[in-house]
């Protein structure tokens, strides 16, 4: 059986999904994909790694790096999961690009190469939001592109990180990139 419990945090409602022991999810009201890897669930806002999982975010949105996260258990194909792996050494207040993470990849695993647009299909698909931070992956032009909660989310994160935006293109509607 899963949990869910939800909080309200600086950037919306915040969904966060357990097994009974670990984070299986943590989505953003409206995001892209949200809960798609939720099965059945129950309301459950008293489990200790929820309690563990709001000090952690508590912690983040007041401009802290966050100690150790909470047990984390997501969802997905083990490409998925390699890639999710590689985010989370990605340090706080820190960004790489898609093609940073391809490379490293690819090294991994021993490959040649590795496509900068399959590793951007394993990041949109996140299921653990902030704790596995995709939002510290931006494009190889410096583009803030895709984060399944919004790119002005994304801004806000990093800025919440300390990270100078002005580096950074964020693209317009009906901008190619």
């Amino acid at each position: 059986m899963n949990y869910t419990c939800s909080i309200d945090s600086p950037v919306g409602m915040l969904t966060i999904a357990s097994d009974g022991t670990s984070i299986i999810g943590l989505w953003i009201e409206g995001q892209k994909y949200f809960a798609d890897t939720l099965e059945e669930s129950s309301a459950q806002p008293d489990l200790p790694v929820f309690e563990n999982t709001k000090e952690w975010l508590t912690c983040y949105f007041s401009g802290r790096k966050p100690a150790i996260p909470p047990p984390l258990a997501p969802k997905g194909s083990s490409f998925r999961q390699t890639v999710w792996s590689i985010l989370c050494e990605i340090p706080y207040g820190q960004v790489r690009t898609y093609g940073d993470i391809a490379n490293q990849l690819a090294r991994q695993t021993g490959k040649e190469h590795m496509s900068a647009q399959a590793v951007g299909g394993a990041v949109g698909h996140n299921p653990i939001s902030l704790i596995i931070p995709c939002h510290r992956v931006v494009g190889a032009d410096g583009s803030l592109t895709g984060y399944a909660g919004g790119i002005h989310t994304k801004e806000r994160l990093l800025q919440l990180e300390g990270i100078e935006m002005k580096q950074f293109y964020i693209p317009t509607k009906g901008t190619a990139l």
